[in-house]
């Protein structure tokens, strides 16, 4: 596995701790505005929610994504193609996802995100192929570096 895919698997873990801290805070929309702005909007999430395996079928993982973390709101998983690893992320509901983001976000990367379900790849071109097979929308943080950056 790659180092910057190592380096994103503490992300989720990070994130999470943070959202739950950051959940009793309450608060405005502080910046999280301009950092949707800066999305990509050329094409809307997939209409369906989808598992860690289908996600890992779809971009063309060699076997089933590795389970990495479970919370009470999300699945991780990790896997890999022929050109491309894999960070597979479910979600039980979409507050959750948004919450992720937007705590991921702090910590710069690029994500591709659908509904209840987001992905990154090393490199990030695999991204853009797999935006065509599952739709959604491509994030990135004005902050950071994409995944493949190293």
């Amino acid at each position: 596995m790659s180092r910057p895919v190592r380096r994103l698997l503490g992300v989720p873990v990070c994130a999470a701790a943070a959202a739950l801290l950051l959940a009793g805070c309450g608060g405005g929309s502080g910046g999280g505005d301009e950092e949707r702005a800066a999305a990509s909007k050329s094409a809307a999430p997939s209409a369906r929610p989808m598992t860690l395996e289908a996600l890992g079928k779809a971009v063309g993982c060699e076997t089933a994504p590795k389970e990495a973390g479970k919370t009470l709101d999300f699945r991780q998983g990790v896997c890999a193609s022929a050109d491309a690893d894999y960070v597979l992320l479910t979600f039980d509901t979409a507050q959750g996802q948004r919450e992720w983001l937007d705590t991921a976000q702090m910590y710069g990367g690029v994500y591709l995100v659908g509904n209840r379900w987001v992905l990154s790849a090393d490199p990030r071109t695999a991204m853009d192929r797999a935006r065509t097979e599952l739709g959604g929308t491509i994030e990135e943080s004005p902050y950071g570096t994409s995944p493949s950056a190293s």
